[in-house]
């Protein structure tokens, strides 16, 4: 059976497990601006390594127009978005509820709910932003902006494709057929679980993906045993760990001997330091504490073919 998911290039995708290096943002520089600019026009934040996650998923992930791509632990993040304004059905799942998600992501992109309690009506988050207003002013610019919101959220929209909601722990997604996706995606998500939990969820990932379909998933990555780093709630793992939970051979070639250049390169990456978003600065429990340029881990890419 053909991959659901096919190379710009043609080029055969492989399993792979690749700590992301800083060159990959020097190779795909008219991704990584695109990535830049849709991130400002929809007022998101960058993760402080999300440029290297978001580049090196798009390189395997190529032409997604019509394949009905399953991001794992999407929150409101750029990835899903970017991927429906190239024609994919995106299943955008996570534990945390959306359904008052905001109406700037609705006026631009076709979004619904996976079932009623998943996203609320447009008017009705219009009304609560308008109560959170506290001045006359703020309420007036509010309705101002509210109802046309609301407008732009039941028009047709420009993107070829669309966002579906769908608030649920990824351990366990039963309305999700199984073999019903072309592929999975997770941004910096799934090191979130316990490591027992990780288990479960990527075999409830596994489960719901096509025969030939991918996974492409991006955690903390640790060169001889795995840690939790505390300030970002997130585990780090070793290469072998990582080949256990996505069932792949101990025995695969990764660059993992490479770690400690790999995290001098990183420390040294301009592009990422410089762009660190203002959020990273108002709090210590994140991935850059007080938005000091200090990374203690970098990010690694897990590519599994079903």
């Amino acid at each position: 059976m053909d991959s659901p998911i096919k190379q710009k290039l043609g080029s055969p995708l492989t399993d792979e497990i690749h700590i992301l290096p800083v060159t990959l943002l020097d190779e795909h520089q008219q991704q990584v601006e695109a990535l830049k600019r849709l991130a400002r026009s929809l007022g998101i934040g960058l993760g402080w390594h999300y440029l290297l996650d978001w580049t090196w998923i798009l390189e395997k992930l190529g032409d997604v127009r019509g394949k009905r791509v399953l991001d794992a632990g999407a929150g409101e993040g750029l990835l899903q978005w970017y991927l429906a304004g190239q024609g994919a059905e995106v299943i955008s799942v996570d534990r945390s509820s959306r359904a008052e998600l905001s109406l700037r992501f609705r006026a631009r992109y076709p979004v619904s709910g996976l079932t009623e309690v998943d996203l609320a009506s447009p008017v009705r988050v219009a009304r609560k932003n308008f109560k959170a207003a506290q001045s006359t002013k703020n309420k007036a610019v509010t309705l101002i902006r509210s109802s046309a919101g609301v407008v732009k959220s039941v028009l047709p929209k420009s993107e070829l494709g669309k966002v579906v909601i769908y608030t649920q722990d990824l351990s366990s997604m039963p309305l999700i057929p199984e073999n019903s996706i072309d592929a999975v995606v997770a941004v910096s998500a799934l090191e979130h679980n316990s490591p027992s939990g990780l288990s479960k969820v990527v075999i409830e990932l596994f489960r719901v993906l096509k025969p030939g379909g991918i996974i492409l998933a991006t955690l903390g990555a640790a060169r001889d045993q795995d840690w939790f780093h505390e300030p970002s709630k997130g585990w780090c793992y070793t290469a072998t760990s990582l080949c256990n939970y996505f069932d792949l051979p101990t025995s695969m070639p990764t660059n993992y001997a490479d770690y400690d250049a790999l995290m001098s390169a990183l420390i040294s990456c301009s592009e990422l330091r410089d762009n660190l978003a203002s959020f990273y600065f108002t709090s210590g429990n994140n991935g850059m504490p007080w938005g000091k340029w200090d990374p203690q881990y970098q990010p690694v890419g897990v590519c599994k073919i079903k």
